[in-house]
């Protein structure tokens, strides 16, 4: 489970209850959609937001040792404030090995290598607002957001 506004990600047996383990505010600052990867790994956005570490707010994709909290794998911006999602956003570990990445309050959708390279990207051309009473202040007017976003191979759509 995510707990947003408290900076932590937790995990929590199903049979009684308790908290197996705990990545908290020390790691990780407003994240999204923390998943485990098959080989008990944990794939999280980390946006960035109100992190204790730095002035300057920049978001990151991390993998971690749920267990140990060490760091297995990162991928951010050099400068890192050019990659930088305050809220939403989402990242998928592909079987090629690449991580695909929503850099949702912007609508940029791209793929990364273990190095970090970009292979390529695609920024949402369509800008609309949100609905009435939904999002934050800094939500108003126009934008191509985008929550959260998953790439599927051909193979996992036969009906296209």
């Amino acid at each position: 489970m995510g707990f947003r506004s408290a900076s932590t990600t937790v995990a929590v047996d199903r049979a009684d209850g308790s908290v197996r383990w705990r990545i908290g505010p020390d790691v990780l600052a407003q994240q999204h959609h923390p998943h485990e990867l098959p080989g008990g790994t944990v794939l999280v956005f980390d946006n960035g937001t109100y992190r204790d570490t730095t002035s300057v707010p920049y978001s990151r994709v991390l993998e971690l040792d749920p267990h140990t909290g060490e760091e297995v794998w990162s991928y951010e911006d050099n400068p890192p404030q050019n990659f930088f999602s305050p809220y939403m956003s989402s990242a998928q570990r592909l079987p090629n090995g690449n991580t695909f990445i929503a850099e949702g309050s912007f609508g940029r959708l791209f793929e990364v290598t273990p190095g970090g390279d970009v292979v390529w990207e695609f920024v949402v051309p369509q800008f609309r607002s949100f609905g009435k009473g939904v999002g934050l202040e800094s939500s108003d007017g126009a934008q191509n957001s985008v929550f959260r976003a998953y790439r599927y191979s051909a193979e996992q759509l036969p009906w296209l």
